[in-house]
């Protein structure tokens, strides 16, 4: 059993800010990435997405002549 006299001044204890840090990285992902990471060489080449005209509003071109 110990006594306190085989007890160290301050105990070891994990650093907890460092596990708050890792915590707050990993909640800060989503789910989808964690279990399927996208490789950072797609990152670059990810399409941008452009605007396009609601459905209804094209102009086709049928006015009588």
């Amino acid at each position: 059993m110990s006594t306190p006299e085989n007890l160290p001044e301050t105990p070891a204890v994990p650093d907890l800010a460092k596990l708050r840090k890792e915590i707050d990285d990993l909640q800060s992902q989503s789910p989808e990435e964690l279990v399927n990471p996208t490789p950072e060489v797609l990152k670059d080449r990810e399409a941008t997405p452009e605007p396009t005209d609601a459905i209804g509003s094209e102009d086709w071109g049928d006015e009588a002549p």
